[in-house]
């Protein structure tokens, strides 16, 4: 198994050390697609200067009272304009002990999370798909760090399925999963 500073990117390193349990015990790579071959993944300093810096942007999408300076590829991904709404600890016991006539998916993330940003993408359109069959909320390890303990939280990303029958278990999933993944629990799981 490789260490993670040898899978990691250099300027990833830095986030190790903010939650070393919820670091994932394998870390899977996936091969650079053929046509984005020219294309660098990884961090680079270069042209850290004033000509090589983004400016901050206005989201298009932001209504006009809650604009929100939005800086593209900052790992910041949460706006208060998106339908995954960040929830904390108590509002989603509340959730998953109230009554509720949709699923309930919880997303467990931390912003310095690679794979939890590509989820929270997919994640944001399934709840455009599944808008009135399915409530989707995240949640903030770094955050709510006791509570995704008490969760089992091991990796990131992990997604919990509660069904609408209390009677049934939770479904938990690790890792970036693919969207597939996701509606088949939904629709026949739950």
């Amino acid at each position: 198994m490789a260490t993670a500073a040898a899978v990691l990117p250099a300027c990833a390193a830095f986030s190790l050390p903010r939650a070393p349990a919820l670091i994932p015990k394998r870390l899977h790579s996936v091969p650079p697609s053929p046509l984005r071959s020219g294309i660098s993944r990884g961090c680079s300093l270069a042209g850290a200067g004033a000509s090589g810096r983004r400016a901050p942007t206005v989201r298009r999408n932001a209504a006009a009272e809650t604009v929100v300076p939005y800086v593209p590829g900052s790992g910041k991904y949460i706006a208060p304009d998106y339908l995954v709404k960040k929830v904390s600890a108590k509002e989603v016991e509340e959730l998953v002990r109230g009554e509720r006539k949709v699923p309930l998916i919880v997303d467990f993330y931390a912003t310095w999370c690679g794979p939890c940003v590509q989820m929270a993408q997919d994640i944001e359109m399934l709840a455009v798909e599944y808008e009135d069959n399915a409530l989707f909320v995240k949640v903030d390890t770094d955050d709510e760090y006791e509570f995704a303990k008490d969760m089992q939280v091991r990796g990131l990303p992990t997604l919990y399925f509660f069904s609408p029958d209390q009677n049934k278990d939770a479904i938990r999933t690790e890792g970036l999963i693919p969207m597939d993944m996701i509606r088949n629990i939904i629709d026949n799981e739950l």
